[in-house]
């Protein structure tokens, strides 16, 4: 069968994307500081006593990444990305730490899918909670997923370029301090529409639920 071109926005997807995120780190005061004189011992034993909570607070459930391109099993990759190479393609990051992602795409006669699978990984449940509410304000006219880690966001929408139609999910999920991000899309070359609403969304949403099942597996262990 001979190649058929890709619409410009598809296209453009495939070239890589390089992250750049930075973690925080938090300060404490080392061995290193001057004896405190009589007349500010009490002072600063209150102040020590004071701040020691805050070393607590600012443990992190998840510390890093799962893999995120064995963060979907396999059964659910074929059936969502029918021709796709399993194995998937991660997306360089400088700090894998923080952000990994990885991306599954095919055309399987004149149907084409693209899966994307992100990991973000804050500072805190609050950091956390911050991106999670930023992306979806980016997103309207989706609605909650219930039962999807701590907080859960779809959304679907459709999109015409050349006459060509795309219909694109996208799941955001925080679990904790992280930040799970799904999309998914495709396109039917030959008729020139896109797969249903319904489809979509579902398939997202599968992807979304062992993205997070991979994360809270990688925490136990």
């Amino acid at each position: 069968m001979r190649s058929l071109p890709l619409p410009l926005a598809l296209t453009a997807r495939l070239l890589p994307v390089a992250v750049l995120a930075s973690a925080g780190w938090a300060l404490t005061s080392g061995p290193f500081a001057a004896a405190p004189t009589a007349d500010h011992k009490s002072s600063q034993k209150k102040t020590s006593t004071a701040s020691a909570p805050s070393t607590s607070a600012a443990t992190k459930t998840f510390t890093a990444s799962p893999a995120p391109c064995t963060s979907v099993p396999t059964a659910t990759l074929k059936s969502l990305v029918p021709g796709a190479k399993t194995a998937g393609q991660e997306i360089p990051s400088t700090d894998k730490s923080v952000r990994r992602t990885c991306s599954w795409n095919a055309l399987k006669g004149f149907d084409y899918r693209w899966l994307d699978v992100s990991y973000e990984i804050k500072e805190s449940d609050q950091a956390a909670q911050k991106a999670y509410e930023g992306r979806i304000a980016d997103k309207s006219g989706g609605g909650a997923v219930p039962g999807l880690g701590d907080s859960a966001y779809s959304v679907v929408n459709l999109t015409t370029e050349d006459k060509q139609q795309t219909r694109e999910g996208v799941v955001i999920a925080r679990a904790s301090n992280a930040v799970v991000i799904i999309t998914y899309n495709g396109s039917d070359f030959e008729t020139k529409k896109a797969p249903g609403t319904d489809e979509i969304n579902k398939g997202a949403i599968k992807a979304a639920k062992a993205a997070v099942a991979a994360l809270e597996d990688g925490q136990k262990g």
